[in-house]
């Protein structure tokens, strides 16, 4: 059990309480993301750390309707990648949308938009999960948090607020009227609370220093949240991220969130991160970039998360969407998304066209693709025709008009280091 003392379990998260928790010239994937995705919010929207930001040194771009830092002065993409993954950065991820669903209802609510099973999660436990459309396609991929069977904190991508939200609510008016007689499901959107990601394999020695030394980092395993003080602020800090290392989200009140990243900063063992090392960070981890990897004609089979489709739920098949995702669990999706390593050159960046290994048949198309810090090879995700996805599969890329040789690989590319005590 966490301590009593720093884990208060009966908060309920409001405006005031706190979430949970998600190289070169050319931007990188992530920095590119609002071409295909829009937002509510005015464009160049501001976290609560942009003027830290600015101050630090961050090249702005837009993203997801926010300016977000895409790299720090005198910290190339390379080296603060690699930085995460030897020591520890810190992120900016207060562009995020949160979102708490409340009520007797609620469970079986996001299990109508989801097909994650929520009844055997425990309580302070997240699961990844998407949102899918009637047609069973994926609306957005998200973090469901379950505080109790009547409230569940989630988080969704800035760049579908305005589609995640019309949908939201046009199912939840649905929703209530069918069930009034049971209790009303209420959703709410979370605005100002700051939230940063600190990452990499020295995140619990530099959180530590911060935390009260009563409470057992070690109790925090990887999907679990608490609440705890961090640099003397009531936080909510879950062990996660988007990375692939250990490491932790924090969810900040809108007033200390520059002293706590300012706290987490003054460690040695501390860089912050932009959008250039998130992005080649999560495709090295095999991490989905919805509008990318991700969109509408996707579903959770061809975009090998079908292991966020429950047992109980596919028995069940009373989520949206199920029967596209039941028969394709059942006769197998007509595509799939899988790893590739491609020949070294330039590498195969989203759009480039995959063929099989004769360079005439065109079986799909690159998703994300880079080189890898890590790795020093040519790196990518690519959606290809079903029966071309298993490991060591020769195939073709197209990469400048020339034809380059590639092989299918098990994700992540590189092993993930997630903390499981």
């Amino acid at each position: 059990m966490l301590p009593s003392l720093t884990v208060k379990r009966g908060l309920s998260l409001s405006s005031r309480a706190a979430p949970t928790l998600r190289a070169s010239a050319r931007l990188p994937v992530m920095a590119r993301a609002t071409l295909r995705t829009s937002a509510i919010l005015a464009e160049d929207a501001k976290t609560g750390l942009y003027d830290f930001h600015v101050k630090h040194g961050a090249k702005m771009v837009p993203f997801g309707g926010y300016s977000m830092p895409l790299t720090y002065e005198g910290v190339g993409q390379v080296a603060s990648h690699k930085h995460v993954r030897e020591h520890a950065g810190l992120f900016d991820v207060g562009h995020m949308v949160q979102h708490m669903f409340e009520g007797p209802t609620a469970l079986r609510f996001l299990q109508h938009l989801t097909p994650s099973s929520l009844t055997s999660l425990e309580p302070f436990s997240s699961t990844l999960s998407v949102l899918l459309s009637k047609e069973g396609g994926i609306l957005d991929d998200l973090i469901i948090t379950k505080h109790n069977d009547e409230s569940f904190y989630v988080v969704t991508n800035a760049g579908r607020r305005t589609e995640d939200l019309a949908w939201i609510t046009e199912q939840l008016k649905e929703w209530n009227e069918k069930h009034k007689a049971e209790g009303e499901t209420k959703h709410r959107v979370l605005e100002g609370r700051g939230l940063v990601a600190l990452q990499g394999p020295s995140s619990a020695e530099v959180l530590r220093k911060l935390v009260p030394s009563d409470f057992d980092l070690n109790t925090l395993t990887f999907g679990k949240s608490a609440f705890v003080q961090v640099a003397g602020v009531d936080c909510h800090v879950a062990r996660g991220g988007y990375t692939g290392e250990d490491g932790f989200e924090i969810s900040i009140p809108s007033a200390a969130t520059e002293k706590v990243t300012e706290a987490l900063l003054n460690d040695s063992e501390v860089q912050m991160a932009g959008l250039a090392a998130r992005d080649s960070l999560r495709l090295e981890a095999g991490m989905c970039l919805y509008g990318h990897d991700l969109d509408e004609s996707v579903s959770p089979i061809e975009g090998a998360l079908a292991w966020c489709v429950g047992k109980d739920r596919r028995a069940a098949a009373d989520f949206l969407g199920a029967e596209r995702v039941l028969r394709e669990l059942k006769e197998g999706p007509p595509r799939r998304r899988v790893g590739i390593l491609v020949a070294a050159g330039s590498p195969a960046r989203e759009g480039a066209k995959v063929f099989a290994e004769d360079g005439t048949t065109e079986i799909g198309r690159v998703t994300s693709g880079i080189p890898s810090p890590t790795l020093g090879k040519n790196i990518a995700m690519a959606l290809v025709k079903n029966g071309y996805h298993k490991k060591d599969t020769p195939l073709r890329v197209e990469v400048r008009n020339k034809m380059r040789e590639a092989q299918v690989t098990r994700l992540p590319f590189v092993p993930n280091k997630f903390f499981r005590g």
